[in-house]
C-alpha cells in the first residue's frame, strides 16, 4: 500500500476516534465485546502477491497485537463466544493454503512466542506438492508445504485445519459426491496424514458466494468444531460459534487497525446477533 494511503487511513481512523471509543465502551459494558480472527496466507520476502506479507510487516503487526490483544486458539475463541459474556480483547491468528515459505520466518516466530495458530492447508496440493493455481496464473509456482512438514507443526502444538483438497470454490459445487470429497474425505486424508484430529475448516475464497448451506450442514454432521469464513467481521458474543468470521491480516498495518478499532461505518448492531457485511475497501 502506497503511503499516501496509509496517512489516509490512519487520518481516518484519528478522525473517528470518538464513534470508535462510544462503541468499545458501550461493548465492554455490555459485556459483549466481540472476537476477532485473522487469517494470512503468506509470509515472504521474495515474489509480493496480493496474498503475501512481508516478514517485516508480520513482525509489526504480530508486536502490535500483543501489546493491544489477548492471542488465542480458535478453541478458546469459541469458547468466549458461547460464554454470552467478554470484556477482554481477543484475537486469533490462521493462515490458509499451505505456503511452504512460512516455515522460514513466520511460524517459527510464532512457536517462539508461543502464540495460539491455525494453520488451514489444500490437501491434494500439499499431498502432490503441486502449486497452486492461482500462483501459476501468474507465472510463480511456489513452493507448498510438504505432508512431513505439516507433520512437524502438528508435533509443535499447531492446529492443522482443512482447506478442501483441490482449493476450489465451494459454492460452485452442485454434486453432492464432489462437495463430500472437498470437505469431507480430504480432511480425513489429512488427519489420517499427520495421525490427528482435524477439527476446522476453512472455506477457500471464503465470501458469501463461496459458502453454502450444504457444505455447513456436512461439515457440522461430520463433527468438525468450526468452519471459518473470509466474511470481514466480528464475531458476536452469545451467537452461534461454529461459522467463524474472519479478516484478512492485510499488508497495511494501519487498515488492520482501522479494522479491529471498530470502524464506525460498520455500525455498532452488527457486532451482535445481525449478519456482517463484507470487509470494508480499507
Amino acid at each position: 500500500m502506497t503511503n499516501w494511503k496509509s496517512k489516509l487511513i490512519d487520518a481516518y481512523r484519528f478522525a473517528t476516534v470518538p464513534m470508535r471509543v462510544w462503541q468499545r465502551s458501550s461493548l465492554i459494558g455490555a459485556g459483549k465485546l466481540p472476537v476477532f480472527v485473522l487469517f494470512y496466507h503468506r509470509v515472504s520476502n521474495v515474489h509480493p502477491n496480493p496474498w503475501t506479507i512481508s516478514t517485516a510487516d508480520f513482525e509489526q503487526q504480530i508486536d502490535w497485537l500483543q501489546a493491544n490483544y489477548h492471542l488465542a486458539s480458535l478453541a478458546e475463541c469459541q469458547e468466549v463466544i458461547n460464554s454470552g459474556f467478554n470484556r477482554k480483547p481477543v484475537v486469533s491468528i490462521t493462515f490458509d493454503d499451505g505456503y511452504a515459505e512460512n516455515l522460514e520466518f513466520a511460524i517459527p516466530l510464532l512457536i517462539e512466542r508461543r502464540i495460539p495458530v491455525t494453520y488451514f492447508v489444500t490437501y491434494g496440493n500439499i499431498a502432490n506438492q503441486v502449486p497452486f493455481s492461482h500462483d501459476l496464473s501468474l507465472g510463480q509456482p511456489l513452493p507448498v508445504n510438504s505432508l512431513e512438514s505439516i507433520r512437524a507443526m502438528a508435533n509443535a502444538g499447531i492446529e492443522i485445519g482443512s482447506h478442501t483438497r483441490n482449493h476450489v470454490d465451494i459454492g460452485k459445487i452442485s454434486e453432492r459426491e464432489q462437495l463430500a470429497d472437498e470437505l469431507i474425505a480430504s480432511s480425513r486424508d489429512l488427519s489420517d496424514a499427520i495421525s490427528r484430529p482435524v477439527r476446522y475448516f476453512a472455506f477457500p475464497y471464503g465470501k458469501r458466494k463461496n459458502l453454502t448451506a450444504e457444505a455447513f450442514e456436512l461439515l457440522r454432521e461430520e463433527g468438525f468444531a468450526g468452519a471459518c469464513t473470509a466474511i470481514g467481521g466480528a464475531n458476536s458474543i452469545g451467537t452461534d460459534s461454529f461459522q467463524i468470521n474472519r479478516y484478512h491480516g492485510d499488508p497495511s498495518i494501519e487498515r488492520l487497525k482501522n479494522w479491529l478499532s471498530f470502524d464506525p461505518r460498520l455500525p455498532l448492531f452488527d457486532y451482535f446477533d445481525y449478519p456482517r457485511p463484507e470487509t470494508p475497501s480499507f
